[in-house]
Formats: C-alpha cells, sequence, structure tokens
C-alpha cells in the first residue's frame, strides 16, 4: 500500500486532484489531502507518507520548506511540485533534489496522474530491489549464523524428515556440509565455569565463542556442523573424512581423533577464553533417525558424570540406541512445547499430526505399555488445561474430565478425548476471530455514519481504532464486500440523499455536513454518484408524488 498526500492552499485545486486521484482505481492506494504546509508536517508526523502532491508556494511554509522536512521524516518518498511559471528559482532547487519532480499547474489532470503513476512504478522498483537486496543479507547471515541451529535444534526434536533426499535437499540449501545418507558422530560440551558468573546473553556468548574456536580444530580432518542447542551448549554433527567404504574404521579413527583434539579444545579454553569445558562424545555412529534418542542419551550421561566439576572428555561407549529399546522412545518435554506452540499460533494439522506422532509409541509391537499411555496422556491434557486457564475459556471447554485418565475405558478412548478437547479450542479460536473482526468492522461502520463531516481517511480511522492501515483495509473489505472508500461514498451519498428533502437546508451545508467543504467538490461527487446535481435531485423529491 502506497499513501499519497495532496497539499495545497486552495482547497479547490486540494480537493479536485483528492477526487480525482482516488477515483483511479490504483490498488493499494491511499489518497489523503492538507491544505497547508502546516497541516502536511501533521500528516508527516503521523504516518508513512510515499508520495506528497503539493503546490511550492504556499504561505506559512512553502513547498521547498515542506521538502526539507519530508527528506529528514521519510527519505525514500517522492515529491512531485506544482508550479506557476514565474516560480524557476523554486524549481530550479527542486530538480536538484533526487526523488523530485515538478508539474505545471496549465498541464492539466491527465499530467499529474500520469507523473502521480510514474512515482508509483519508481516506488515499485525501489520495493524491489531493496527487496533482492534482503534477501541476499537474510540469507547469507542466515546460512552463517540462524539456520542451520534451528534446522537442527529441529531435527533434534524429531520433527524432520525421514526421507534422505529429502533431507539432502535441506542440507543443500543451508549449505550443510553433511551426508545426508551417512551417519553422524555427536559432540555436547558443557560450560563447567568461567570468569565470573555470566548472565544468559553472556553464556550465550562463551557458548559461540566455544563453538567458533572448537571448529578451527575439527575442521581439517572431519566434516561438521556446529550449533549452540536449547539449553546453550554447544553441540557438534560430525562426520569423518575418508573412503566410504571402509566405514566402520572411518568412524573409529575419528572418534579417537575427537578424543584427542578435545583436550586441546579444553586447554585453548581455559587459556583463551578462561572457560572451563567438558565434553562427551558419542563412541557410535548415530543414523538420522535415531538423532534425538542419541542427543539425549549422551546429555543424560553428561549431567550425571559431571557433577563434580572436573574438566573432561566423556565418551558414551554404549550400544546405538536403535538396538537397545528404540520402542519406548523418549518422552521429551519439547515436543509438547513445539505442541503448545502449534494450539497457540493456530496451527490445526500440525497440531494433530505431532499429537499423532507422540502417541505412536504407546501402542507399538501390539502391546499397550499402560504407563507410557498414561505419562502422555496427562501431559497432553496439562498443555491443554495451561492454554484453557490463559484464555479463560472455561465456560466454553468443560475441563472436568481432562485429569481423569482412568475414567476411560481404553488409552485410545482417552486420547480421542484429548482430541476432542484440541479441535473444540481450534473451533473456538477460529469463530472468535471472526466475530471480534465483524465486531470491528461493525463500529467502524457506525462511527463513518455518524462522524461523515469529519477526517474519514484510512490513517485517521486506523489510528483511532488502533489497526495497522493495510490490515484494516483488507479486513474491511473482506467482511463488509465493500473497499473502505466505497462505503464512505455510499453512507456520504445517503446522508446527502436525506438531507437534501429537507426544507431549510442550503447544498453548501449539506456538502459540509457530509465531509465536503468546497459547494463545487460535493456537486461534483454528487452527481457522479447519481447523475444528478443536488439542486437537481432536491427538485426531483420535490415534485414526486
Amino acid at each position: 500500500m502506497y499513501r499519497l498526500l495532496v497539499v495545497d492552499d486552495e482547497a479547490i485545486i486540494a480537493d479536485g486532484l483528492t477526487e480525482i486521484l482516488g477515483g483511479l482505481g490504483i490498488p493499494g492506494l491511499d489518497v489523503c489531502k492538507a491544505y497547508s504546509g502546516i497541516e502536511a508536517l501533521e500528516w508527516l508526523d503521523r504516518t508513512r507518507v510515499d508520495i506528497v502532491l503539493s503546490d511550492i508556494r504556499m504561505p506559512e511554509l512553502d513547498g521547498l520548506e515542506l521538502m526539507e522536512r519530508i527528506r529528514r521524516k521519510w527519505p525514500r518518498c517522492k515529491i512531485i511540485f506544482l508550479t506557476g511559471y514565474n516560480d524557476f528559482e523554486s524549481v530550479y532547487k527542486a530538480i536538484r533534489t533526487t526523488g523530485v519532480r515538478y508539474l505545471l499547474k496549465t498541464e492539466g489532470y491527465a499530467k499529474v496522474t500520469e507523473e502521480v503513476r510514474a512515482a508509483i512504478s519508481e516506488l515499485d522498483e525501489e520495493w524491489r530491489t531493496d527487496h533482492l537486496l534482503q534477501q541476499a543479507k537474510e540469507q547469507r547471515n542466515t546460512l552463517e549464523t540462524l539456520a542451520q541451529g534451528d534446522y537442527f535444534r529441529h531435527l533434534l526434536l524429531g520433527s524432520g524428515t525421514s526421507d534422505p533426499e529429502e533431507r539432502g535437499v535441506d542440507f543443500r540449501r543451508l549449505a550443510v556440509p553433511l551426508d545426508s545418507s551417512r551417519p553422524v558422530l555427536l559432540v555436547l560440551g558443557s560450560i563447567l565455569k568461567s570468569a565470573e558468573r555470566p548472565s544468559y546473553a553472556e553464556r550465550q556468548e562463551i557458548a559461540l565463542a566455544v563453538k567458533l574456536l572448537a571448529d578451527r580444530y575439527l575442521q581439517d580432518h572431519t566434516e561438521f556442523v556446529g550449533i549452540i542447542d536449547r539449553y546453550g551448549d554447544p553441540l557438534w554433527l560430525i562426520q569423518p573424512v575418508g573412503d566410504v567404504q571402509i566405514e566402520i574404521h572411518a568412524y573409529e579413527d575419528a572418534v579417537r581423533f575427537l578424543e584427542g583434539t578435545l583436550e586441546l579444545v579444553q586447554e585453548a579454553c581455559s587459556e583463551a577464553l578462561d572457560t572451563e569445558m567438558a565434553f562427551t562424545v558419542s563412541g557410535f555412529s548415530c543414523a538420522w533417525g535415531t538423532l534425538p534418542a542419541a542427543y539425549d542419551r549422551i546429555r543424560q550421561l553428561q549431567h550425571v558424570r559431571i557433577g563434580d566439576g572436573a574438566s573432561m572428555v566423556l565418551t558414551a561407549v554404549a550400544e546405538p540406541p536403535e538396538t537397545v529399546g528404540s520402542s519406548r522412545e523418549l518422552i521429551r518435554a519439547e515436543r509438547f512445547e513445539v505442541l503448545a506452540g502449534h494450539l497457540e499460533s493456530g496451527r490445526r494439522d500440525a497440531f494433530f499430526s505431532l499429537l499423532k506422532e507422540i502417541v505412536e509409541p504407546v501402542h507399538s509391537g501390539g502391546v499397550t505399555d499402560k504407563a507410557l499411555a498414561m505419562e502422555l496422556y496427562y501431559s497432553a491434557a496439562l498443555m491443554l488445561l495451561s492454554y484453557i486457564n490463559r484464555r479463560q475459556m472455561h465456560e466454553q471447554t468443560p475441563i472436568g474430565g481432562l485429569m481423569l485418565f482412568d475414567t476411560h475405558t481404553t488409552w485410545e478412548e482417552g486420547f480421542r478425548y484429548l482430541e476432542r478437547t484440541s479441535e473444540a479450542l481450534f473451533a473456538h479460536r477460529r469463530s472468535g476471530e471472526g466475530n471480534r473482526a465483524a465486531g470491528a468492522i461493525q463500529e467502524i461502520g457506525g462511527y463513518i455514519e455518524k462522524h461523515l463531516e469529519e477526517d474519514l481517511s484510512l490513517v485517521c480511522l486506523s489510528k483511532r481504532f488502533h489497526f495497522n492501515p493495510s490490515y484494516l483495509s483488507r479486513v474491511f473489505k473482506q467482511e463488509s464486500g465493500l473497499n473502505l472508500s466505497e462505503y464512505i461514498d455510499k453512507a456520504r451519498i445517503r446522508k446527502a440523499k436525506e438531507l437534501l428533502t429537507r426544507e431549510g437546508l442550503k447544498i453548501h451545508e449539506i456538502g459540509v455536513r457530509v465531509g465536503y467543504e468546497a459547494p463545487h467538490s460535493f456537486t461534483r461527487f454528487f452527481k457522479k454518484s447519481t447523475g444528478m446535481t443536488p439542486q437537481e435531485y432536491r427538485e426531483a423529491t420535490r415534485e414526486a408524488p
């Protein structure tokens, strides 16, 4: 959406230009007007302005002074000056400024609309260029800092794809230097102590510094990705560099390399960062499907073994998780946090897909694990109860049965109950959003009907009702079927027709009551909408039986 401000101290010109430009039907163009440079400054203080169409000579604050103010507040704003033949000095100053055009007042409305369209095209092109540059910058920053970490934290929750080809596509997109079909080794670091008691932000900085330092030691003999996990600890996913035909030996050699190299990393962290570190290495290679369980295992092992605070490199030598009770998938609070996030954001399909995935281990192998079913049920029920309490939805969603797992005859019935409760919450959310939108638009419509003589521009209505202008414009059209400007015009015509049937009111008084200070502007507007001038309409209604 672009916002165009017409500025002229002659009301007949300001009104005429506003009406003509507003009637061009340019999608997303919001046309406002000001009758002086001072009033224009008030607009510039209230909202972003993209194009200013202004007289170059005005009392109090002329066009050139206005241009300086615009440049300070909205440097990308396009300026079109209207000028007379004798304004050469002013025009010369104006055209030396980038993004400024000028028109002679004698060139007519067609030339004005042509220049406005040209300014919009320039804005479009600048936006596309800026967008492309921003995309490149964001992509670079994402690849170097955030995206790989976000992606692998997602995998550690067990939410990633199981298809190596899809995973490979993700890896290429994110410049991940790992083979999506080969297993990985994990190395988890833990900060034991640093020079001072660090805050959360400082701990994050220390973890990142440790990661960068260790990367230098690992880069010559392995392929790896290093991230900061959700607990603020550095974590590496590592593959050996070597002949894939001798995978077993390659991974065994890589474990030995890591054990020795991480001791050097510890020393470097102590000397360079004044930070003591412990590391836990998975002594077995982990298939991508077992990554969440393997990560949980080395985190659990590190938690148990580093309680004395001693700096160490610990290797987990237990068998890979796929050979040890893989049917009993570890229940991680993180997955319920993701589930709660889907509920909060209204992502219904993702919510039910993840809920189904979470409860799947309950009946694996044809045998129901009641203890596991109970734990999963109550974890999900507590998440739903928390949502209901925070949203104060007790009347709409009864909660009496949520915490009564044993009242359900089977665990399947219990989870179906949770699904029905969740579906009710999503339905209530959709209904509430629709009702709130309809109520807000009804309130705005009522305000318009009662304040037709006032400024009803999109900016003013948005500010009054606390909406973003673009959002208000879109929602108003969705709910009412009319553009906001169309709705206002129809309301003004209805009111004008009603007032014209009354005796004692002059035409210009009626125009003022429906928002037109200049009589000629009201007459032009009325005739365009009805095919008759206000006087012709009044006479026709008098003659009607």
